[in-house]
């Protein structure tokens, strides 16, 4: 069992692995649970608990980031992006965030899950639509004057550069 002090002894390069073998085993769950269900239930049946399940996780890991970066009420598009920058999967994808003038755009470039789901020559999860709860619910917490839009994920994909691209917008009001 790891505690505070077993943490407390390991070096700033052995917490990076740790916490990198953590997230792979934290996806690793979410994976199995998924793939139980949709093995047992179908897909459709599988997004609509994924859906219900990301509804809610997103919101405990949107909270709990913005108080570890200490962020106040509105960050902004800059509090946005040092969030995303933490999330519990930040560290095992490739993304790429660009903050232009309103909007930041987010872009996965290697995705764990697509690659798994291929490797296992199985069909593309069809992320969309737990996207859209995910990081538009992500972004409200955040700072809840920005919106998210989806431009690219599967199975709508329309940029072949990346694995799904999302925009998000700050409403000044």
């Amino acid at each position: 069992m790891v505690n505070k002090e077993t943490l407390q002894k390991l070096s700033k390069n052995e917490l990076i692995t740790l916490i990198e073998a953590y997230s792979k085993n934290w996806l690793a769950m979410d994976g199995l649970w998924f793939q139980s269900l949709e093995n047992k239930y179908g897909m459709q049946e599988a997004m609509c608990r994924d859906e219900e399940v990301w509804t809610h996780f997103t919101a405990i890991e949107a909270k709990r980031v913005k108080e570890f970066l200490n962020l106040e009420e509105y960050p902004g598009l800059q509090g946005l992006e040092k969030a995303l920058k933490l999330r519990f999967y930040a560290n095992i994808n490739r993304d790429e965030l660009i903050i232009k003038d309103n909007t930041l755009i987010y872009s996965t470039l290697e995705c764990r899950v697509q690659t798994a789901r291929l490797r296992k020559n199985m069909p593309y999860h069809p992320c969309k639509s737990v996207g859209i709860i995910e990081y538009s619910e992500f972004a409200k917490i955040i700072d809840k004057r920005i919106v998210c839009d989806c431009i690219s994920c599967y199975p709508d994909i329309t940029d072949e550069s990346c694995c799904c691209k999302w925009k998000f917008t700050l409403i000044e009001k």
